[in-house]
This record gives structure tokens, C-alpha cells and sequence, in this order.
């Protein structure tokens, strides 16, 4: 072989190992960071997986009674009660508290939409743990989570599939773990905080970003206007955590936002069912989450305030839920002869 060739060879050779190290210069911190990320999710699944089963309580029941069998919510149309108890550390009334905040999520796989239904804690129902007539928010109180469970069946007609219940800290811990969200407060107002320190929140109007504390003080104030305006702002309060919590921006929080609910919330819900329904806040930016009240009127007999509930109201919010469900009100109301029923008018 000549010198000429010889040497044109340890140039080509010489050429092809600077690229490789280009190569692999560019290639090893995309590496790195892939597998970082990689670890980084494993650890979050591992820790989701414990968190839920922490976090896992049954019901006294296998399933509703108004469920022929039980749900899958990987291929049904579910709904989920949301409890918010008036429970902190300071007061010590885990199992004797009163719902603060009750909503009902439907949630319809096909069309990737949620309906969020805010059920003001001072409705007059018919709460089937005592037999008689309460304020909807006294039902934890006098039958727990199952008591919740079965008032807010009875009431609307439709299955309570599952439940997640928190307590003060658990919200104060979740926003916090986000970054805050932003909210719109509406007027000017002093409310105690998650440990019932009197007048320590102080809120002024406006469109503003809020910690844990801040946004509980608004979702829990009712001073200057009333129980459904107060559900309105819970609603808005929820859909921004809800979006806060599904951004891009957020994956970094999880670690946070998974020690936040740890210690403070109980569901029935198993991790595979979690998964499942983070996949309606995950699947892109379309999901749609639809806000419902219950309609009705101020009534106080012998001077103890209730929400009396406007019956034609009432039905046609328990034909919205059962549409969305794609539940058939009529099997519904065959099988609810274990459920007493309680259509009153004031």
C-alpha cells in the first residue's frame, strides 16, 4: 500500500472518531436526561402506588344498590363524591365532622367531559342513616362516609360509584404543592384559617394568585353572600387545581403534590382506578368540565335556616346526571326500593 493511500486512511479513520465524539457529546446528556426522567417517573408510580394504598378505604358496601353490577371506570361512565370535612388537627373530629364541601363528578368516558355538581351544605334532605329531614352536611356526621354516600344517592338517583374525602390540611397541602393556582375573589373579606385562627385571612378583590390557606379561605367564606354563590367559587377553585395539576408545568410538583394527600385523605378508589381518571385530564387539552348548582329558597321554620330545594329544579338535574351517566332513569327507579324516597315541596 502506498504512503499516499496509508495516510488518507488515518485521516478518514481520524475524521470518523471526531464524530464520533460529536456524536456522543450530543447524545450522552440526552441520555442522561432520558433515563433521569425515566427514574423520575418510576419513582413517582412507585410512590402514587403507595400513596393510594395508604390513602385506601373501603365503604360498608361492595357496590351501590342502584348498580347491577360493580364498575369499571375503564370502560363505565362513573361518579365520584367528593367530600371536603370540616376536620383539622386543631379540632380532632375526624370521625364527627360535617361536610364543609360536598360536589358529585360524573364522569362520561366516551365524550372525555366531566359534570361537576356543587349540593350547598345547608340542602334540606332526607338523610336515610336517622329517618328524618336534615341539613345534607349533618349526614357524615350521623353515618360517616357511608351515611354521605347514601343521602346523596337518595337525593339525585343515581349511583355514588366512589368517594374521596379530605380534610383542611390536604386542600391547604395540595395548592401549595402546585405553586398556587389563580382565582377571582370577589369582594373584600376576613376568614379564619385551616387551623380556625380567627380573621388571619385577609383578601382583597380581584383576579390574583393565592397559597393553600388563601384559596381555602375562599372556598369556605360565605359572610357577604350565600351557600350557592360559595359552591360557584368551590367549582371554579376545583377546575383550577384540576388544570394546574394536569399541566406540563406541574410534573416537577408531583412528589409534593403525593405527600400532600398522603396523610390527608381516604377513597375507595385503588390506584388502577386513579390512573384511569387522570387519563381525563391528560388526554390532551379538550376535556370538558361542566359546573351545575342546585336551585332553590331560603327556609327557616322556627328560626333554623335550610336550602329548600327547587323540586323541578331537582328533576331535571337528576335527568342531566342520569343522561350523562347513560343510566336509565327508569331502572334506576326500580331498584330503589331499599332507597326511601322523599320528594317534598315547601
Amino acid at each position: 500500500m502506498s504512503n499516499n493511500r496509508i495516510t488518507q486512511t488515518r485521516i478518514v479513520k481520524r475524521h470518523k472518531r471526531k464524530i464520533r465524539k460529536k456524536v456522543y457529546f450530543i447524545l450522552l446528556p440526552i441520555l442522561i436526561a432520558f433515563l433521569s426522567v425515566l427514574g423520575y417517573g418510576t419513582y413517582l408510580y412507585i410512590k402514587a402506588d403507595t400513596v393510594m394504598s395508604d390513602s385506601y378505604v373501603e365503604t360498608e358496601r361492595e357496590k351501590s344498590p342502584l348498580r347491577d353490577a360493580l364498575v369499571d371506570p375503564n370502560i363505565d361512565n362513573v361518579s365520584v363524591l367528593i367530600m371536603g370535612i370540616d376536620s383539622n388537627d386543631h379540632r380532632g373530629n375526624a370521625d364527627s365532622a360535617r361536610t364543609d364541601a360536598l360536589m358529585l363528578a360524573t364522569f362520561n368516558k366516551d365524550e372525555k367531559s366531566v359534570n361537576l355538581l356543587s349540593i350547598p351544605r345547608d340542602s334540606l334532605v332526607y338523610i336515610p342513616e336517622v329517618g328524618y329531614e336534615d341539613k345534607i352536611n349533618h349526614a357524615h356526621y350521623f353515618g360517616g362516609t357511608t351515611g354521605a354516600i347514601e343521602t346523596v344517592e337518595n337525593l339525585l338517583d343515581i349511583p355514588v360509584d366512589y368517594y374521596v374525602k379530605v380534610n383542611f390540611h390536604a386542600f391547604v397541602d395540595v395548592v401549595d404543592a402546585l405553586g398556587g393556582i389563580s382565582v377571582d375573589v370577589p369582594y373584600e373579606f376576613k376568614e379564619s384559617d385551616s387551623m380556625d385562627k380567627r380573621d388571619s385571612i385577609h383578601l382583597m378583590p380581584g383576579v390574583q394568585d393565592v397559597g393553600g390557606e388563601e384559596a381555602l379561605a375562599l372556598a369556605r367564606t360565605r359572610k357577604l353572600d350565600n351557600d350557592i354563590e360559595r359552591g360557584k367559587r368551590q367549582q371554579e377553585i376545583m377546575k383550577a387545581v384540576i388544570n394546574k395539576a394536569t399541566s406540563l408545568n406541574s410534573i416537577l410538583n408531583y412528589d409534593d403534590l403525593l405527600e400532600a394527600v398522603g396523610d390527608n385523605m381516604t377513597t375507595n378508589m385503588t390506584f388502577s382506578d386513579m390512573k384511569t381518571f387522570i387519563t381525563y385530564g391528560t388526554k390532551g387539552k379538550n376535556i370538558e368540565i361542566n359546573t351545575l348548582s342546585l336551585e332553590g329558597y331560603d327556609y327557616q321554620p322556627a328560626n333554623k335556616y335550610y336550602w329548600a330545594l327547587d323540586q323541578p329544579s331537582l328533576e331535571e338535574t337528576k335527568a342531566l346526571l342520569q343522561d350523562h351517566l347513560e343510566i336509565n332513569s327508569s331502572v334506576v327507579n326500580n331498584q330503589d326500593s331499599t332507597i326511601e324516597s322523599t320528594s317534598e315541596s315547601y
